[in-house]
Parts: C-alpha cells; structure tokens; sequence
C-alpha cells in the first residue's frame, strides 16, 4: 500500500509533537520520532511511504496538498493535536478529495475524543489510531479486515462510532530505529542542544501518575518498557553513521533513570563501544534519581539533564501527583548534577490546583535559588483525557470552551486554568516574571556567557536569546493592540 504521512503545519514554527502542542518560547520544534518509527515500521512490511514533515518546515497546506498528490497514497495518515484539530480535519478533507484515499487519525488528541473527531470531521477521517499506533497502522497496510484491528476506533455505514478492542503494549525491542532518512536534522533548532541533534526514545511507558501528562494516560501507559542497554546504542550508532553531522542524541524519555540497573547498562555500554568519545547526548530527569548513577553518567558523556521540577512547594507538587518527590529533594539533585559538571536545565510550572501568588512565587525563588543553566516555565497544560483537564471541568476552573481556545492568536500556549484566588492572567504575567527574574539577573547572564566553549555553543546562545526577544516583543506588540 502507499501511504503518505503528514505532520501539518499549524501556524509558524507550531511544536506538533511536543508535551505542550504550541509555538514554544524557547521557538524550539521536536522530532517525530513515533510517526517515524510507525513510517519504519510500514517500510518493513514492504509499503511505499512518504513523511511530509509541514510543521517543522513551515510549509503551507497548499505545499502539502501538491507533495502528497503527486504521491497518490491509498492511505494518509496524520498526527492531530488539540488545539489544531479543526484545520487537521480540513488538510485531511482536502487530501481525501483529492487522492481518494482512507484517512487516519493518531495521537493523544483523537485518542481520548474519538467521537468528538468524528463528529467535527463529518466523513473527512475514515479511523482513530488509539494509543501506541505503530502497529494499528500496518494491520491497515496489510488489508486486516477493520473490524479485526486491535486499538482502532471507526464508523460502520450507519455512522456509529465503533471501538475496537484495545492493542496490548508492544514490546519495544521489537521496534525498528525511526525512518530518519526521511527528515533532516536541521529542520530542529533547539538552543539548548547542540546542533544538530537527534532523539531517542528508550522506552515507552511510565511508572508515575502525574495528573496533567498526557502520554502515560492516553498513549504508552504506566508500565516501564525499557529496550536492550545494546538496541538502544546501536540506535546512537545508527544515528551517527546516517548522519555524521549531529553533535548530540537526546534521550527524551520521560523515565530513563527510572530504572537504576537499565541506565548503568546503557552507559556502559556506551563506554565499552567508545561512543562517549564521539558524541555527548542529554536526557530527561526526575529529581527522586538514584544520585550514585550521575558520575557513570558523566563518564558516557551525557552533558545535559532536563529535569522536571515542577513546583516549588511540596503543596503543590502533591497536587498534580508528583509521588515520590519534594522540594529538598530538588536542591539536593542538583548541587550533586553541578558538582559533577553537567548542564542543568529546569521545568517550571505554574497553575496547580490550589496555586497562589505566594506559591508561585515560591516556584521562581526556588529556580533562581539553584545552579541552573537554563529553565522554562508554563502554565500548566490542560488536556483531554488527563485527570487534571476532567477534575477542571468538574470544578468549573477551565476556561476553554472549544479546541480553538487552547492557543493565542500568535499561536503560542494559553492558560486555561483559572481559580478564585489565582486567574488566568495572573498565571500568564507570573510566568512572564520568572522568566525575567531568572535570565535577567547579572550573575545569570554571567554564567550562561562564560558556558560558551565554541561557536556552536555561541550560535545557540543567540538562537536562544533571540527566542526570549521574540516571545516578549509579541507579547508587548499585542498588549498594545488590545
């Protein structure tokens, strides 16, 4: 079968693929890694595919149209997002016209409101791909009846919606390394990394149950699925040989230390092969890490930590479900990761249940208080078929009242969130105060300027800088207008 996928684009520079669906601050774009692992895992099963990565690039709908046309796939496949999902649904109306071809929809979106997308697309999607999609999409490819395909959700003649019975996890050591042959490194700049750089995903699955992250709940559950130590440098290997240009892999992960046995068998194995000698690479981190792994860490080469602090009270941290964590565990975190001389970059979030001014400000001290290099700081993200955006709802604190509203005009994130004793926008000029206070701060400015070491380094640094001028220049430019 030939089938074409499409990561549309949404707007400039619109992050499809990330945690928070939106334009970032930092004006960074990921990498598809699971729409190209499914793409990998189609070519192995002898299908013709294309990848028509809009987003990234920043191509039109009409630019999409004319790629996919000329390809005249029998079946189109594509990531929708919530805040997107409108014109997703009309990218894919039109490319259904145009090439008579079924339509699948994936991600975190349509999987928690399939028969909402079903209603709004009114005949332009033809499945919903709940969860892990990787195989969902082959038994498509291979002409598996419908009614047979586990973790698909369709409409029979008579228009009612039909779930199948869900897919079992995979095992992720049967999965293929992403069809990166179809992207290109460059198309994803990030000034936190080096450029350029690829992901890796470990594994799948997580063992926590934080109330406002979306993947463990909707797509990979909450069971810890990590690859073979080996798999997962022979993918680092892999990258390196079909592009010998990156400078860094990152781990993205949401749990790679999770397992203390499996992050000393991937670093050592990295160090058997001699890959700490050719390439640095970065990954996720929760602050209740076993500290003993950070120097074998550092010894593989890892150069960067992103690390999820969240909150800067324990209150607040126990109101999202944070388990297993507190505040002193995060100051304890990162003096050892400093000491030892890694990168620290954190998250913030403001917007808990129960947030006040006073915690918020809490969450900025508690940033300024450590040795970080960078940090990033939201309002907390509120999605469907998360525990957080259901308890809103109940409570009457989300302000969205349709898929449209979950992003400004300028198409960056919104705050949804909005409590008696802390609004909306007192969260969004909170945010706008800590990422001031934090960058702003002589000895801030200081250690980021002393951190370059090359010109890539310096490159990176004024991406980044260029992104915080960018982000607050809208910000004033639209304040003016309203």
């Amino acid at each position: 079968m030939k089938i074409a996928i499409l990561n549309p684009s949404f707007g400039d520079n619109f992050v499809r693929v990330a945690r928070w669906a939106a334009k970032s601050r930092g004006r960074v774009q990921r990498h598809p890694d699971y729409l190209l692992i499914a793409a990998q895992v189609l070519l192995n099963g002898g299908h013709e595919v294309i990848f028509v990565e809009a987003a990234a690039r920043n191509l039109t709908p009409e630019e999409s149209f004319r790629i996919i046309r000329e390809f005249k796939p029998e079946l189109l496949l594509i990531h929708a997002t919530t805040p997107s999902i409108y014109a997703d649904i009309e990218q894919a109306r039109v490319i259904k016209e145009q090439n008579n071809c079924k339509v699948a929809f994936v991600g975190q979106h349509t999987s928690a409101e399939p028969d909402n997308t079903f209603k709004i697309a009114a005949g332009a999607v033809d499945y919903i791909l709940r969860g892990e999609y990787d195989y969902t999409v082959r038994d498509i490819a291979n002409g598996v009846s419908v009614k047979d395909i586990l973790g698909m959700t369709w409409q029979d003649a008579d228009g009612k919606v039909i779930a199948n019975a869900d897919r079992a996890p995979i095992n992720v050591n049967e999965l293929p390394f992403p069809a990166w042959h179809l992207i290109k490194p460059e198309w994803y700049p990030d000034a936190g990394k080096k450029y350029p750089f690829l992901t890796l995903f470990t594994g799948r699955g997580c063992n926590n149950a934080c109330s406002f992250c979306r993947d463990p709940q909707l797509m990979y559950g909450y069971r810890i699925r990590t690859r073979r130590a080996q798999l997962v440098v022979d993918e680092m290997e892999f990258d390196l040989k079909l592009f010998p240009q990156i400078r860094e892999i990152m781990f993205e992960t949401d749990t790679f230390a999770a397992e203390p046995d499996h992050v000393r068998e991937v670093c050592n194995e990295i160090i058997k092969r001699g890959l700490h000698k050719k390439i640095s690479w970065s990954c996720n981190m929760r602050i209740n890490t076993d500290l003993s792994l950070l120097p074998l860490m550092k010894e593989a080469n890892c150069r960067m930590l992103m690390v999820g602090y969240e909150f800067g009270t324990d209150e607040a941290l126990r109101a999202v479900r944070k388990g297993g964590v507190n505040v002193a565990m995060g100051r304890a975190f990162s003096k050892r990761a400093h000491e030892l001389g890694f990168t620290l970059h954190g998250c913030f979030m403001i917007g808990a249940p129960g947030e006040t001014k006073k915690s918020a400000h809490a969450t900025i001290d508690y940033a300024k208080s450590m040795p970080l290099d960078t940090m990033q700081i939201t309002g907390i993200a509120t999605y469907p078929g998360t525990h957080l955006y259901q308890w809103a709802k109940e409570n009457g604190y989300l302000l969205a009242k349709d898929w449209k509203d979950w992003l400004t005009a300028e198409g960056e994130q919104k705050t949804l969130l909005s409590y008696p004793q802390l609004t909306n926008k007192e969260i969004d000029a909170l945010i706008d105060v800590g990422l001031k206070e934090f960058y702003l701060r002589p000895k801030q400015m200081w250690r980021m300027l002393i951190s370059i070491r090359s010109v890539g380094d310096f490159l990176r640094k004024i991406y980044g800088f260029g992104a915080f001028v960018d982000y607050f220049w809208k910000k004033l430019r639209s304040s003016s207008q309203t």
